[in-house]
Protein backbone atom coordinates (compact mmCIF):
# COMPACT_ATOMS: atom_id res chain seq x y z
CA UNK A 1 0.00 0.00 0.00
CA UNK A 2 3.08 2.30 0.73
CA UNK A 3 5.67 0.94 -1.57
CA UNK A 4 8.15 4.13 -2.34
CA UNK A 5 7.90 4.58 -5.75
CA UNK A 6 10.11 7.71 -5.92
CA UNK A 7 11.43 10.29 -3.41
CA UNK A 8 9.33 12.58 -2.13
CA UNK A 9 10.56 15.83 -2.41
CA UNK A 10 10.30 15.56 -6.60
CA UNK A 11 6.81 14.48 -5.74
CA UNK A 12 6.32 17.96 -3.64
CA UNK A 13 8.97 20.08 -5.92
CA UNK A 14 6.21 18.30 -8.74
CA UNK A 15 3.59 19.64 -7.29
CA UNK A 16 4.96 23.10 -6.52
CA UNK A 17 4.93 23.72 -10.09
CA UNK A 18 1.40 23.92 -10.47
CA UNK A 19 1.50 26.66 -7.37
CA UNK A 20 0.55 24.11 -5.24
CA UNK A 21 2.13 23.79 -1.51
CA UNK A 22 2.31 19.83 -0.27
CA UNK A 23 -0.30 19.45 2.80
CA UNK A 24 -1.74 16.35 2.14
CA UNK A 25 0.12 12.98 3.36
CA UNK A 26 1.54 11.56 0.09
CA UNK A 27 1.38 7.91 1.69
CA UNK A 28 -0.32 5.52 -1.38
CA UNK A 29 1.18 3.63 -3.25
CA UNK A 30 -0.15 1.37 -6.60
CA UNK A 31 -2.36 -0.61 -4.62
CA UNK A 32 -3.76 1.96 -2.83
CA UNK A 33 -4.10 3.76 -5.73
CA UNK A 34 -5.69 1.30 -7.34
CA UNK A 35 -8.24 0.28 -4.77
CA UNK A 36 -9.57 3.57 -4.74
CA UNK A 37 -10.99 3.49 -8.03
CA UNK A 38 -11.68 0.03 -7.89
CA UNK A 39 -13.98 0.46 -4.98
CA UNK A 40 -15.72 3.00 -6.34
CA UNK A 41 -16.34 1.06 -9.07
CA UNK A 42 -17.46 -1.97 -6.83
CA UNK A 43 -18.85 -4.03 -9.16
CA UNK A 44 -20.49 -6.05 -5.80
CA UNK A 45 -21.99 -3.39 -4.96
CA UNK A 46 -23.67 -2.28 -7.59
CA UNK A 47 -24.34 -5.58 -9.41
CA UNK A 48 -25.47 -6.50 -6.71
CA UNK A 49 -28.20 -3.11 -6.07
CA UNK A 50 -28.84 -3.01 -9.83
CA UNK A 51 -28.72 -6.48 -11.83
CA UNK A 52 -32.79 -6.97 -10.58
CA UNK A 53 -33.41 -3.60 -12.39
CA UNK A 54 -31.55 -3.78 -15.41
CA UNK A 55 -32.86 -7.58 -15.72
CA UNK A 56 -36.30 -6.52 -15.35
CA UNK A 57 -36.45 -4.87 -18.33
CA UNK A 58 -33.85 -6.31 -21.25
CA UNK A 59 -33.93 -9.97 -19.65
CA UNK A 60 -31.16 -11.85 -20.09
CA UNK A 61 -30.09 -10.26 -23.04
CA UNK A 62 -29.38 -7.10 -21.26
CA UNK A 63 -25.87 -8.82 -20.84
CA UNK A 64 -25.22 -6.80 -23.62
CA UNK A 65 -25.51 -3.62 -21.94
CA UNK A 66 -22.10 -4.41 -20.11
CA UNK A 67 -19.54 -4.93 -23.17
CA UNK A 68 -21.08 -2.00 -24.81
CA UNK A 69 -20.84 0.57 -21.70
CA UNK A 70 -17.41 -0.75 -21.30
CA UNK A 71 -15.84 -0.03 -24.32
CA UNK A 72 -17.76 3.80 -23.93
CA UNK A 73 -16.23 4.50 -20.52
CA UNK A 74 -13.07 3.11 -21.54
CA UNK A 75 -12.46 5.35 -24.02
CA UNK A 76 -13.56 7.72 -21.51
CA UNK A 77 -10.76 6.47 -19.01
CA UNK A 78 -7.93 6.56 -21.58
CA UNK A 79 -8.50 10.28 -21.91
CA UNK A 80 -8.44 10.69 -18.50
CA UNK A 81 -5.07 8.63 -17.80
CA UNK A 82 -3.37 10.99 -20.51
CA UNK A 83 -4.81 13.82 -18.41
CA UNK A 84 -3.51 11.91 -14.96
CA UNK A 85 0.04 11.83 -16.23
CA UNK A 86 0.26 15.67 -16.98
CA UNK A 87 -1.54 16.93 -14.53
CA UNK A 88 -1.36 14.76 -10.91
CA UNK A 89 -3.90 17.06 -8.71
CA UNK A 90 -6.38 16.37 -6.19
CA UNK A 91 -9.57 17.23 -7.39
CA UNK A 92 -8.98 15.58 -10.90
CA UNK A 93 -11.92 16.24 -12.56
CA UNK A 94 -12.29 20.34 -11.74
CA UNK A 95 -8.43 20.73 -12.14
CA UNK A 96 -8.51 18.94 -15.52
CA UNK A 97 -11.34 20.64 -16.84
CA UNK A 98 -10.31 24.36 -15.90
CA UNK A 99 -7.00 23.93 -17.58
CA UNK A 100 -8.60 22.60 -20.83
CA UNK A 101 -11.66 24.83 -20.96
CA UNK A 102 -10.72 27.47 -18.40
CA UNK A 103 -12.43 28.88 -15.11
CA UNK A 104 -15.88 28.88 -15.40
CA UNK A 105 -15.95 24.94 -17.64
CA UNK A 106 -13.61 24.66 -14.69
CA UNK A 107 -15.54 25.22 -11.66
CA UNK A 108 -18.89 23.42 -13.40
CA UNK A 109 -17.14 20.71 -13.83
CA UNK A 110 -15.81 20.30 -10.32
CA UNK A 111 -19.24 21.37 -8.91
CA UNK A 112 -21.22 18.87 -11.18
CA UNK A 113 -18.79 16.11 -10.25
CA UNK A 114 -19.87 16.88 -5.97
CA UNK A 115 -23.36 17.01 -6.66
CA UNK A 116 -22.63 13.36 -8.42
CA UNK A 117 -20.19 12.10 -5.77
CA UNK A 118 -22.79 12.66 -3.08
CA UNK A 119 -25.57 11.57 -4.89
CA UNK A 120 -23.86 8.06 -5.40
CA UNK A 121 -22.61 7.86 -1.98
CA UNK A 122 -26.22 8.30 -0.89
CA UNK A 123 -27.43 5.35 -3.19
CA UNK A 124 -24.40 3.12 -2.82
CA UNK A 125 -25.04 3.32 0.63
CA UNK A 126 -28.54 2.33 -0.08
CA UNK A 127 -26.90 -1.26 -1.09
CA UNK A 128 -26.51 -2.21 2.62
CA UNK A 129 -30.48 -3.17 1.90
CA UNK A 130 -30.23 -5.67 -0.69
CA UNK A 131 -27.83 -7.04 1.49
CA UNK A 132 -27.72 -6.99 4.80
CA UNK A 133 -31.24 -8.44 5.89
CA UNK A 134 -30.40 -10.95 3.43
CA UNK A 135 -27.68 -12.24 5.86
CA UNK A 136 -29.94 -11.96 9.56
CA UNK A 137 -33.73 -10.65 9.50
CA UNK A 138 -32.38 -8.43 11.97
CA UNK A 139 -31.18 -5.78 10.24
CA UNK A 140 -34.49 -5.35 8.97
CA UNK A 141 -35.20 -2.43 11.51
CA UNK A 142 -38.39 -0.64 10.06
CA UNK A 143 -41.11 -3.00 8.89
CA UNK A 144 -41.13 -6.64 7.54
CA UNK A 145 -40.73 -6.10 4.10
CA UNK A 146 -36.88 -5.35 2.89
CA UNK A 147 -37.59 -5.04 -0.79
CA UNK A 148 -36.10 -1.49 -1.89
CA UNK A 149 -39.66 -0.85 -3.51
CA UNK A 150 -41.53 -1.49 -0.55
CA UNK A 151 -42.15 1.24 1.95
CA UNK A 152 -40.58 -0.15 4.60
CA UNK A 153 -37.30 -1.51 2.68
CA UNK A 154 -37.35 2.29 1.51
CA UNK A 155 -36.66 3.38 4.98
CA UNK A 156 -35.22 0.53 6.35
CA UNK A 157 -32.32 1.49 3.59
CA UNK A 158 -32.15 5.05 4.27
CA UNK A 159 -31.40 3.86 8.35
CA UNK A 160 -28.85 1.67 7.00
CA UNK A 161 -27.34 4.12 4.79
CA UNK A 162 -27.05 6.90 7.17
CA UNK A 163 -25.47 4.73 10.15
CA UNK A 164 -22.88 4.01 7.21
CA UNK A 165 -21.94 7.39 6.17
CA UNK A 166 -21.44 8.48 9.78
CA UNK A 167 -19.03 5.82 9.66
CA UNK A 168 -17.34 6.69 6.43
CA UNK A 169 -17.00 10.32 7.63
CA UNK A 170 -14.74 9.30 10.95
CA UNK A 171 -12.61 7.15 9.26
CA UNK A 172 -12.03 9.84 6.40
CA UNK A 173 -11.03 12.96 9.48
CA UNK A 174 -9.04 10.08 10.73
CA UNK A 175 -6.66 10.01 7.84
CA UNK A 176 -5.65 8.76 4.03
CA UNK A 177 -3.31 5.97 5.36
CA UNK A 178 -6.16 4.80 8.07
CA UNK A 179 -8.55 5.03 4.98
CA UNK A 180 -5.91 3.45 2.89
CA UNK A 181 -5.48 0.07 4.72
CA UNK A 182 -9.36 -0.36 4.89
CA UNK A 183 -10.05 0.50 1.94
CA UNK A 184 -7.25 -2.15 0.31
CA UNK A 185 -8.32 -4.76 2.90
CA UNK A 186 -12.16 -4.16 1.82
CA UNK A 187 -11.18 -4.23 -1.91
CA UNK A 188 -8.70 -7.26 -1.10
CA UNK A 189 -11.79 -9.26 -0.23
CA UNK A 190 -14.21 -7.65 -2.83
CA UNK A 191 -11.82 -9.20 -5.21
CA UNK A 192 -11.99 -12.83 -3.59
CA UNK A 193 -15.47 -12.55 -3.61
CA UNK A 194 -15.79 -11.94 -6.60
CA UNK A 195 -14.16 -14.72 -8.04
CA UNK A 196 -15.81 -17.09 -5.16
CA UNK A 197 -19.15 -15.67 -7.23
CA UNK A 198 -17.72 -16.53 -10.19
CA UNK A 199 -16.92 -19.68 -9.24
CA UNK A 200 -19.80 -20.18 -7.92
CA UNK A 201 -22.53 -19.55 -10.97
CA UNK A 202 -20.34 -21.43 -13.29
CA UNK A 203 -20.29 -24.25 -11.06
CA UNK A 204 -23.42 -24.61 -10.51
CA UNK A 205 -25.32 -23.33 -13.70
CA UNK A 206 -27.81 -24.81 -15.34
CA UNK A 207 -27.79 -23.10 -18.74
CA UNK A 208 -25.43 -22.48 -21.09
CA UNK A 209 -24.04 -19.17 -22.06
CA UNK A 210 -26.42 -18.59 -25.03
CA UNK A 211 -28.75 -17.61 -22.71
CA UNK A 212 -27.29 -14.10 -23.22
CA UNK A 213 -29.66 -14.33 -26.00
CA UNK A 214 -33.00 -14.87 -24.34
CA UNK A 215 -35.20 -11.73 -24.13
CA UNK A 216 -38.15 -14.02 -22.78
CA UNK A 217 -38.43 -11.87 -19.71
CA UNK A 218 -37.96 -8.47 -21.02
CA UNK A 219 -40.19 -5.90 -20.17
CA UNK A 220 -43.48 -5.84 -23.13
CA UNK A 221 -43.04 -3.05 -26.07
CA UNK A 222 -40.48 -3.06 -28.18
CA UNK A 223 -37.11 -4.21 -27.46
CA UNK A 224 -34.90 -1.48 -28.02
CA UNK A 225 -36.78 1.03 -25.65
CA UNK A 226 -36.24 -1.77 -22.71
CA UNK A 227 -32.64 -2.55 -24.14
CA UNK A 228 -32.03 1.37 -23.26
CA UNK A 229 -33.34 1.51 -20.15
CA UNK A 230 -31.69 -2.40 -19.00
CA UNK A 231 -28.37 -0.03 -19.68
CA UNK A 232 -29.04 1.91 -16.24
CA UNK A 233 -27.65 -1.00 -15.02
CA UNK A 234 -24.08 -0.91 -16.38
CA UNK A 235 -23.93 2.59 -16.60
CA UNK A 236 -24.56 3.07 -13.31
CA UNK A 237 -21.24 0.73 -12.38
CA UNK A 238 -18.93 1.73 -14.10
CA UNK A 239 -18.03 4.82 -12.89
CA UNK A 240 -15.82 6.30 -10.35
CA UNK A 241 -12.78 4.95 -12.23
CA UNK A 242 -11.19 8.69 -11.66
CA UNK A 243 -10.62 8.43 -7.71
CA UNK A 244 -7.20 7.33 -8.41
CA UNK A 245 -6.72 10.75 -9.81
CA UNK A 246 -8.53 12.84 -7.54
CA UNK A 247 -5.52 11.44 -4.62
CA UNK A 248 -2.73 12.25 -6.81
CA UNK A 249 -1.30 14.38 -4.49
CA UNK A 250 -1.63 11.59 -1.45
CA UNK A 251 0.00 9.07 -4.31
CA UNK A 252 4.01 8.47 -4.74
CA UNK A 253 4.70 9.06 -8.23
CA UNK A 254 1.35 10.06 -9.46
CA UNK A 255 2.32 10.95 -12.64
CA UNK A 256 3.55 7.18 -13.29
CA UNK A 257 1.02 5.35 -11.35
CA UNK A 258 -2.26 7.42 -11.30
CA UNK A 259 -2.64 6.49 -15.37
CA UNK A 260 -2.12 3.06 -15.00
CA UNK A 261 -4.69 2.33 -11.90
CA UNK A 262 -7.15 4.36 -13.77
CA UNK A 263 -7.24 2.16 -16.62
CA UNK A 264 -6.81 -0.89 -14.56
CA UNK A 265 -9.37 -0.42 -11.94
CA UNK A 266 -12.25 -0.10 -14.87
CA UNK A 267 -10.42 -3.00 -16.74
CA UNK A 268 -10.52 -5.72 -14.01
CA UNK A 269 -14.34 -4.12 -12.75
CA UNK A 270 -15.05 -4.69 -16.89
CA UNK A 271 -13.55 -8.58 -16.57
CA UNK A 272 -14.95 -9.41 -13.47
CA UNK A 273 -18.56 -8.03 -13.32
CA UNK A 274 -19.36 -9.86 -17.10
CA UNK A 275 -18.14 -12.47 -15.98
CA UNK A 276 -20.47 -12.02 -12.86
CA UNK A 277 -23.42 -11.33 -15.39
CA UNK A 278 -22.74 -14.38 -17.26
CA UNK A 279 -22.59 -16.59 -14.61
CA UNK A 280 -25.43 -15.87 -12.70
CA UNK A 281 -27.57 -16.10 -15.85
CA UNK A 282 -26.52 -19.34 -16.52
CA UNK A 283 -27.00 -20.36 -12.83
CA UNK A 284 -30.47 -18.99 -11.93
CA UNK A 285 -33.03 -21.63 -11.10
CA UNK A 286 -34.94 -19.72 -13.26
CA UNK A 287 -35.43 -16.98 -15.72
CA UNK A 288 -39.19 -16.19 -15.35
CA UNK A 289 -40.32 -16.86 -12.37
CA UNK A 290 -39.71 -13.14 -11.59
CA UNK A 291 -37.13 -13.90 -8.61
CA UNK A 292 -34.41 -12.73 -10.71
CA UNK A 293 -35.96 -9.45 -11.27
CA UNK A 294 -37.09 -8.88 -7.54
CA UNK A 295 -33.99 -10.72 -6.06
CA UNK A 296 -31.73 -10.29 -8.20
CA UNK A 297 -27.76 -11.72 -7.43
CA UNK A 298 -28.47 -12.53 -3.93
CA UNK A 299 -31.82 -14.63 -4.94
CA UNK A 300 -28.67 -16.79 -7.23
CA UNK A 301 -26.48 -17.10 -4.56
CA UNK A 302 -29.12 -18.06 -1.53
CA UNK A 303 -30.49 -20.50 -3.83
CA UNK A 304 -27.12 -22.11 -5.12
CA UNK A 305 -25.00 -22.10 -2.07
CA UNK A 306 -26.92 -22.75 1.34
CA UNK A 307 -25.72 -21.54 4.45
CA UNK A 308 -22.78 -20.72 5.78
CA UNK A 309 -20.87 -20.44 2.84
CA UNK A 310 -23.96 -18.20 1.11
CA UNK A 311 -23.49 -15.96 3.97
CA UNK A 312 -19.84 -15.28 3.82
CA UNK A 313 -20.55 -14.45 0.07
CA UNK A 314 -22.93 -11.72 1.40
CA UNK A 315 -21.08 -10.73 4.13
CA UNK A 316 -18.18 -9.82 1.03
CA UNK A 317 -20.94 -7.78 -0.81
CA UNK A 318 -21.68 -5.93 2.85
CA UNK A 319 -18.00 -5.17 3.15
CA UNK A 320 -17.62 -3.91 -0.26
CA UNK A 321 -20.64 -1.45 0.35
CA UNK A 322 -18.42 -0.37 3.35
CA UNK A 323 -15.80 0.34 1.01
CA UNK A 324 -17.29 1.96 -1.68
CA UNK A 325 -19.26 4.40 0.10
CA UNK A 326 -16.19 4.96 1.91
CA UNK A 327 -14.06 5.37 -1.60
CA UNK A 328 -16.88 7.76 -3.06
CA UNK A 329 -16.61 9.97 0.20
CA UNK A 330 -12.82 10.02 0.20
CA UNK A 331 -13.25 11.22 -3.33
CA UNK A 332 -15.51 13.85 -3.11
CA UNK A 333 -13.84 15.72 0.02
CA UNK A 334 -10.30 15.45 -1.94
CA UNK A 335 -12.27 17.60 -4.74
CA UNK A 336 -14.07 19.92 -2.27
CA UNK A 337 -10.81 20.69 -1.00
CA UNK A 338 -8.99 21.23 -4.35
CA UNK A 339 -11.91 23.42 -5.31
CA UNK A 340 -11.58 25.51 -1.77
CA UNK A 341 -8.32 26.03 -1.91
CA UNK A 342 -8.40 27.83 -4.95
CA UNK A 343 -10.96 30.21 -3.22
CA UNK A 344 -14.01 28.60 -5.61
CA UNK A 345 -16.83 27.32 -2.82
CA UNK A 346 -18.17 29.28 0.11
CA UNK A 347 -16.84 29.09 3.19
CA UNK A 348 -13.47 28.63 1.17
CA UNK A 349 -10.87 29.30 4.23
CA UNK A 350 -12.18 26.40 6.08
CA UNK A 351 -12.93 23.95 3.72
CA UNK A 352 -9.27 24.38 2.42
CA UNK A 353 -7.71 23.43 5.73
CA UNK A 354 -5.46 20.40 6.78
CA UNK A 355 -5.16 19.01 9.93
CA UNK A 356 -1.53 19.12 10.30
CA UNK A 357 -2.09 15.53 12.48
CA UNK A 358 -4.14 13.24 10.19
CA UNK A 359 -3.32 15.29 6.80
CA UNK A 360 -6.85 14.73 5.98
CA UNK A 361 -8.85 18.06 4.69
CA UNK A 362 -11.76 17.29 7.98
CA UNK A 363 -14.80 19.73 6.85
CA UNK A 364 -15.08 18.44 3.14
CA UNK A 365 -15.34 15.11 4.81
CA UNK A 366 -18.24 16.14 7.68
CA UNK A 367 -19.53 17.93 4.71
CA UNK A 368 -20.17 15.45 2.47
CA UNK A 369 -21.12 12.86 5.01
CA UNK A 370 -23.79 15.45 6.30
CA UNK A 371 -25.08 15.93 2.60
CA UNK A 372 -25.28 12.37 2.13
CA UNK A 373 -27.33 11.86 4.88
CA UNK A 374 -29.49 14.68 4.50
CA UNK A 375 -30.31 13.94 0.60
CA UNK A 376 -31.21 10.11 2.10
CA UNK A 377 -33.67 11.57 4.76
CA UNK A 378 -35.65 14.00 2.46
CA UNK A 379 -36.49 10.62 0.55
CA UNK A 380 -37.74 8.78 3.52
CA UNK A 381 -40.65 6.10 2.94
CA UNK A 382 -40.12 6.98 -0.91
CA UNK A 383 -39.95 3.23 -2.32
CA UNK A 384 -38.51 5.02 -5.79
CA UNK A 385 -35.29 6.31 -3.69
CA UNK A 386 -33.41 3.22 -5.57
CA UNK A 387 -33.92 3.95 -9.17
CA UNK A 388 -34.40 7.76 -8.85
CA UNK A 389 -31.56 8.59 -6.78
CA UNK A 390 -29.20 6.46 -9.34
CA UNK A 391 -30.25 7.72 -12.65
CA UNK A 392 -29.91 11.16 -11.03
CA UNK A 393 -26.30 10.70 -10.04
CA UNK A 394 -25.40 9.04 -13.81
CA UNK A 395 -26.66 11.64 -15.58
CA UNK A 396 -24.19 13.95 -13.12
CA UNK A 397 -21.78 12.33 -13.96
CA UNK A 398 -21.72 11.88 -17.80
CA UNK A 399 -21.95 15.60 -17.56
CA UNK A 400 -18.85 16.39 -15.55
CA UNK A 401 -17.48 14.04 -17.58
CA UNK A 402 -18.05 16.12 -20.74
CA UNK A 403 -17.01 19.02 -19.48
CA UNK A 404 -13.17 17.23 -19.69
CA UNK A 405 -13.78 15.32 -22.64
CA UNK A 406 -15.17 18.03 -24.92
CA UNK A 407 -12.75 21.36 -23.91
CA UNK A 408 -10.14 18.45 -24.30
CA UNK A 409 -11.17 17.90 -27.73
CA UNK A 410 -10.95 21.41 -28.62
CA UNK A 411 -7.72 21.92 -27.54
CA UNK A 412 -6.50 18.40 -29.25
CA UNK A 413 -7.75 20.02 -32.29
CA UNK A 414 -5.64 22.94 -31.45
CA UNK A 415 -2.23 21.02 -31.24
CA UNK A 416 -2.57 19.68 -26.95
CA UNK A 417 -0.35 18.61 -26.12
CA UNK A 418 2.23 20.57 -28.38
CA UNK A 419 5.00 18.21 -26.57
CA UNK A 420 5.01 15.28 -23.91
CA UNK A 421 7.35 13.87 -21.19
CA UNK A 422 9.35 10.45 -22.15
CA UNK A 423 7.69 7.47 -19.90
CA UNK A 424 4.63 8.73 -19.20
CA UNK A 425 0.80 7.31 -20.83
CA UNK A 426 0.16 9.19 -24.28
CA UNK A 427 -2.57 8.41 -26.78
CA UNK A 428 -0.48 10.17 -29.34
CA UNK A 429 -1.73 10.29 -33.07
CA UNK A 430 -4.90 8.11 -31.87
CA UNK A 431 -5.91 10.87 -29.21
CA UNK A 432 -7.99 12.93 -31.44
CA UNK A 433 -10.30 9.31 -32.26
CA UNK A 434 -10.70 8.36 -29.20
CA UNK A 435 -11.65 11.78 -27.23
CA UNK A 436 -14.06 11.73 -30.50
CA UNK A 437 -15.55 8.77 -29.31
CA UNK A 438 -15.29 9.86 -25.47
CA UNK A 439 -17.43 12.79 -26.44
CA UNK A 440 -19.83 11.01 -28.46
CA UNK A 441 -20.03 8.55 -25.87
CA UNK A 442 -21.09 10.77 -22.95
CA UNK A 443 -24.01 12.39 -24.80
CA UNK A 444 -25.81 9.66 -26.18
CA UNK A 445 -25.67 8.21 -22.89
CA UNK A 446 -26.60 11.84 -20.83
CA UNK A 447 -29.59 11.63 -23.35
CA UNK A 448 -30.38 8.35 -22.45
CA UNK A 449 -29.99 8.42 -19.43
CA UNK A 450 -32.28 11.78 -18.38
CA UNK A 451 -35.24 10.74 -21.00
CA UNK A 452 -38.29 10.93 -18.54
CA UNK A 453 -39.30 7.45 -18.34
CA UNK A 454 -42.34 6.58 -15.96
CA UNK A 455 -40.56 2.90 -15.63
CA UNK A 456 -38.20 4.65 -13.89
CA UNK A 457 -39.18 7.90 -12.46
CA UNK A 458 -42.59 7.16 -11.52
CA UNK A 459 -42.55 3.49 -11.32
CA UNK A 460 -45.97 3.67 -8.79
CA UNK A 461 -47.22 7.03 -10.14
CA UNK A 462 -46.54 10.58 -9.11
CA UNK A 463 -46.61 14.21 -10.84
CA UNK A 464 -44.33 15.22 -13.97
CA UNK A 465 -42.23 16.73 -12.15
CA UNK A 466 -40.99 13.31 -10.44
CA UNK A 467 -41.36 12.18 -14.25
CA UNK A 468 -38.67 15.19 -15.41
CA UNK A 469 -36.97 15.07 -12.08
CA UNK A 470 -33.49 14.15 -13.76
CA UNK A 471 -33.09 17.13 -16.33
CA UNK A 472 -34.90 19.60 -13.56
CA UNK A 473 -32.13 18.51 -11.29
CA UNK A 474 -29.68 19.44 -14.05
CA UNK A 475 -31.11 22.81 -14.47
CA UNK A 476 -31.54 23.57 -11.02
CA UNK A 477 -28.00 22.26 -9.65
CA UNK A 478 -27.27 24.81 -12.64
CA UNK A 479 -28.70 27.70 -11.36
CA UNK A 480 -27.44 27.30 -7.85
CA UNK A 481 -24.03 26.44 -9.26
CA UNK A 482 -24.29 29.83 -11.49
CA UNK A 483 -25.48 31.71 -8.43
CA UNK A 484 -22.42 30.52 -6.05
CA UNK A 485 -20.15 31.15 -9.19
CA UNK A 486 -20.84 34.80 -9.19
CA UNK A 487 -21.03 35.13 -5.93
CA UNK A 488 -18.21 32.98 -5.05
CA UNK A 489 -15.84 31.79 -7.16
CA UNK A 490 -15.94 34.72 -9.60
CA UNK A 491 -14.48 37.09 -7.25
CA UNK A 492 -11.96 34.80 -6.20
CA UNK A 493 -10.47 35.83 -9.54
CA UNK A 494 -10.06 33.63 -13.04
CA UNK A 495 -7.54 30.88 -12.21
CA UNK A 496 -6.36 30.33 -15.66
CA UNK A 497 -7.43 31.70 -18.91
CA UNK A 498 -8.93 29.60 -21.81
CA UNK A 499 -5.03 29.15 -22.93
CA UNK A 500 -4.40 25.02 -21.50
CA UNK A 501 -1.60 25.32 -18.63
CA UNK A 502 1.54 22.40 -20.09
CA UNK A 503 2.73 20.05 -18.43
CA UNK A 504 5.26 20.71 -15.40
Amino acid sequence: MATTLTPPDSDSTDLAGFGYQPVLHRKLGRYASFAAGFSFVSILTTIFQFFGLGYSFGGAAFFWTWPIVFAGQFLVALNFAELAAHYPLSGSIYQWSRRLGGDLVGWFAGWSMIIAQVVTAAAAAIALQVVLPSIWSGFQLIGTESALTSTSGAANAVLLGSVLMVLTTIINVIGVDVMARINAIGVTIEIVGVAAVIGLFFVKAERGPEVVLNTEAAAPGGYLAAFLVSGLMAAYVMLGFSSAGELAEETRNPRQVAPRTILSALAVSGLGGGLMLLGALMAAPSLTDGNLSTGGLAYVITAKLASPAGTVLLCAVAVAVFVCTLAIQTAGSRLMFSMARDGKLPFAQALSKVHPRFGTPILPAVVFGAAGIALLLINLGNAAIFATLASVCIVMFYLAYLLVTAPMLRQRLRGWPGTTTPGLFSLGRFGIAVNIGAVVWGIAMAINLAWPRPEIYTPQGGGWWMLWSAPLFVLLSAAVGFAIYRTVARKSGPAFDDAVVQPA
